[in-house]
């Protein structure tokens, strides 16, 4: 288990679990959210202190060919390559555009100690995939899943939940060393940042995003609302913004390999995670109400009336006394065309009346 709170709850079994996480989404505040960044800030290793730097020379032979182990780190080589080239902004679902200088960014301060336990500040801290900025001077932190368009299924327990929680710890370690990180930016790729607070960038797949809500179809992706939520939230305590983005590439896999390595085949297309007012769990609708019964309204016998024997061939009113040779006596209820509805002491019978002769 990590020390940092928000990279011990991407490991919580609820959070990993595809028919839990939306609960333990829903359960969860901004301002609880916050609480955990805060103290994630707090306990962030110290990478310049150790005397390490974080952008490192990619050095080496570049990769000549695809090694699905290594797709995402490939992809985030390649966005990075797409913006250097003619210096390519990237255009966010927000409007905004991202310009990406580096991948693959190292946060640890030191090897994880495994004496430590969880005192160790470098355990479960990994890299960023993407940095850069976000307009002119805002830090744009972005971490990349990348899943092929025949995909069958996303890694396990690999949630969005998880996602974001993860996406959020390194952020946070990567905000408690912005002066370390913002000098190191400025000299290699001469792009400065700004005070605002970063913008973390949730790049995935289409297909990512896809079968992640068909395995919650059965709540209508509720999950998605309670991210969104939870987004806002976090924005209004602490500043940072989070988008959820699809990042679609063409082709299959979408990126290929030259002898500088990975580069896209054509621009990305950066699209929102789902659509507008998507994982809205609709209320159902009040049962109509059912319409009041009509009771029949009975008729008492006029008891002015004498009572009559019954005949096909004459004629009655209601209120009648109407002897029947096998029925009994009744008394009639209605007249209707060609016949008379007549209550009887066990049950109610229509009789043939007025028949013509």
């Amino acid at each position: 288990m990590s020390l940092h709170p928000l990279l011990r709850l991407a490991e919580d079994r609820d959070v990993r679990h595809a028919s839990a996480f939306r609960k333990v989404a829903a359960d969860l505040s901004g301002e609880a959210l916050a609480a955990h960044w805060q103290e994630g800030l707090r306990l962030a290793p110290r990478r310049a202190e150790a005397g390490r730097r974080f952008l490192q020379p990619h050095g080496g032979r570049p990769p000549s060919e695809r090694q699905r182990s290594k797709d995402e780190e490939h992809l985030a080589a390649a966005l990075v390559r797409f913006c250097r080239e003619g210096d390519r902004a990237l255009a966010l679902p927000d409007e905004s555009a991202a310009r990406f200088v580096d991948w693959n960014v190292p946060l640890k301060a030191a090897s994880a100690d495994p004496a430590l336990g969880e005192a160790d500040p470098n355990g479960g801290v990994e890299r960023v995939d993407l940095l850069g900025v976000v307009g002119d001077d805002r830090p744009a932190l972005g971490f990349v899943k990348f899943l092929e368009p025949g995909g069958a299924r996303a890694g396990t327990g690999d949630t969005p939940l998880r996602f974001l929680f993860e996406a959020l710890g390194h952020a946070a370690i990567v905000e408690a060393n912005r002066e370390g990180i913002a000098g190191e930016v400025e000299a290699a790729h001469g792009r400065r940042f700004g005070d605002a607070p970063p913008a973390v960038l949730l790049l995935a797949s289409p297909r990512y995003w896809e079968l992640c809500r068909r395995r919650e179809a059965q709540k209508g992706a509720a999950w998605i609302h309670e991210l969104e939520r939870l987004a806002r939230e976090f924005e209004t305590q602490c500043g940072v913004s989070i988008q959820f983005v699809s990042l679609a590439l063409e082709g299959d896999p979408g990126f290929a390999f030259d002898a500088e390595g990975a580069r896209l085949d054509t621009a990305p297309r950066l699209e929102r995670a789902w659509e507008a007012g998507a994982g809205r769990v609709r209320p159902k609708p009040k049962p109509r109400p059912r319409a009041a019964e009509v009771v029949p309204q009975v008729i008492e016998p006029d008891l002015t009336r004498p009572v009559r024997s019954y005949g096909p061939h004459e004629s009655y009113q209601p209120g009648d006394r109407l002897q029947h040779p096998t029925l009994g006596l009744g008394v009639v209820q209605r007249a209707l065309p060609g016949k008379v509805e007549v209550q009887f002491e066990s049950n109610t019978s229509r009789l043939v009346a007025g028949r013509p002769l």
